[in-house]
């Protein structure tokens, strides 16, 4: 009984922290994807096994919350981390599978821009986390978040770059409709990263 009621904070941080690791092998398998189109099919149902990975994770996280009865972080903290983290992997799927049923095998530089980015930010939200299971150096993970936010603003600069672009040069109002919804999809994992560097920041200005 006793063991319920005390902190469990090991299974907490362990989940954020595979739960991350697997959000960029996600991002890199969708970098791959745009970098050689080669096997479209392959590689977009290992993003869509990642996503289940992730998913799993968090329900798991999402039960341990309900079961325990003292947690490492304010329970609103935990949920709102691991959700939106979730979310990161969500739209990374919705933009693969995207790839996969509008059968596209020629990628722009535009969609290769924003992979790049998002690589980079999930990248950034994974050592912000690492962080948070001593806060031993919060400057350090702030600085981090604070990095996040930045390339959060470079997607949005190349998102306008790319909408602008489909609409100036691109001639069929099919192509334009399939490659926004993809390059929306990919800027919302990216702003989703900086919900979970805004999520994370809060936690370390708290307790610091």
């Amino acid at each position: 009984m006793l063991g319920r009621l005390l902190p469990r904070e090991t299974s907490f941080f362990d989940l954020f922290e595979k739960h991350a690791a697997i959000t960029v092998q996600g991002a890199i398998e969708f970098q791959n994807l745009m970098a050689d189109s080669s096997g479209t099919a392959h590689k977009c149902k290992r993003i869509k096994e990642i996503e289940h990975e992730a998913d799993t994770i968090t329900h798991a996280c999402v039960e341990a919350l309900h079961k325990t009865f003292i947690t490492p972080l304010d329970r609103d903290e935990i949920y709102r981390l691991i959700t939106k983290l979730d979310d990161v992997m969500d739209y990374i799927e919705a933009a693969s599978e995207r790839i996969a049923l509008y059968d596209l095998t020629s990628m722009t530089q535009d969609a290769k821009d924003l992979a790049s980015v998002l690589v980079r930010a999930t990248q950034g939200v994974e050592e912000a986390i690492h962080g948070l299971r001593n806060l031993a150096d919060a400057r350090e993970i702030v600085r981090k978040c604070i990095e996040i936010n930045r390339l959060e603003n470079e997607g949005d600069a190349v998102l306008r770059t790319a909408v602008a672009r489909l609409f100036r040069e691109e001639k069929d109002p099919i192509q334009i409709i399939k490659w926004k919804e993809i390059y929306e999809n990919l800027e919302n994992a990216t702003d989703r990263c900086e919900d979970v560097a805004n999520i994370i920041e809060g936690i370390v200005l708290e307790r610091a």
